[in-house]
């Protein structure tokens, strides 16, 4: 992946990241199973081969080529892309509403008991 943050997912896309994750990697096949088996609606193979072909487009998985079946992983973790979501979020936020928008992040930590401000403080701080 590059420096640009990664993109917000459509439903389906953030389904299909969702079964990758849970598993690891994962076949076209396999997710369409999981995806099917969670859903009264039920996905064609075809629909979920294009949706993770869309995604290692746009960089969240990479294909490896194994034997007859092609694999899929995940560029980065679960907790990698929400975090680099989360900071895509609040930049656009500040970048449109300024200190506006800090003042109110500033409140709601204000109103949060202590053990969540000090969670949150070691979030900021990258633990």
């Amino acid at each position: 992946m590059t420096d640009a943050p990664p993109p917000a997912l459509p439903e389906l896309e953030t389904a299909v990241m969702e079964r990758v994750w849970a598993r690891g990697e994962a076949t076209v096949h396999a997710v369409r199973d999981d995806l099917n088996a969670r859903s009264e609606r039920q996905r064609a193979y075809t629909t979920v081969l294009t949706v993770m072909v869309r995604l290692c487009a746009k960089g969240l998985l990479h294909k490896q080529c194994r034997g007859r079946r092609d694999h899929y992983v995940a560029a980065m973790s679960r907790d990698e892309y929400v975090a680099a979501r989360a900071r895509s979020e609040v930049a656009t936020l500040v970048a449109e509403y300024g200190d506006l928008a800090l003042a109110h992040f500033a409140a709601r930590v204000d109103e949060l008991d202590a053990a969540r401000r000090e969670k949150l403080a070691r979030l900021a701080r990258g633990g």
